[in-house]
């Protein structure tokens, strides 16, 4: 995971193979890893806490993007949320990334805050959310 996250982010935002081993000892963390042949091709992680849920990272390798694996880990993601009786799930995406805005947008995310300054380039995290019990 942290080999992915490391080809998927800048160098400011990567987060080690510590720091995401970690947060499987958080109660509540979900992941979905996405693999072919062998070889991962990205991955979400997502915390849940009593009826809210938040993506935490959602990675997927340069080399297969645009192939659907970012909407496939979204409606899975919400599927289990669901399951788990979670009715809001929130993220935070940076203001410049405009393809995953354009993807969480397509996904009935709608924006409900901003995070000045947050990433380590200056730019502003969007925080989004989605309605679960609205969306199928």
């Amino acid at each position: 995971m942290a080999e992915i996250h490391a080809a998927s982010f800048p160098p400011g935002e990567i987060w080690s193979a510590p720091e995401i081993a970690a947060l499987f000892s958080v109660p509540g963390t979900l992941a979905c890893l996405a693999m072919q042949e062998e070889q991962p091709l990205g991955f979400v992680l997502a915390r849940q806490c009593f009826d809210e849920a938040e993506i935490l990272t959602l990675a997927v390798m340069p080399s297969a993007r645009r192939q659907g694996i970012a909407g496939a880990f979204l409606t899975e993601l919400c599927n289990e949320l669901r399951k788990r009786d979670v009715e809001r799930l929130f993220l935070e995406v940076s203001a410049h990334n405009h393809a995953a805005r354009a993807l969480y947008a397509n996904r009935g995310f709608v924006s409900c805050g901003v995070r000045r300054a947050y990433y380590a380039d200056g730019s502003d995290a969007l925080v989004l959310s989605s309605d679960l019990r609205t969306r199928r």
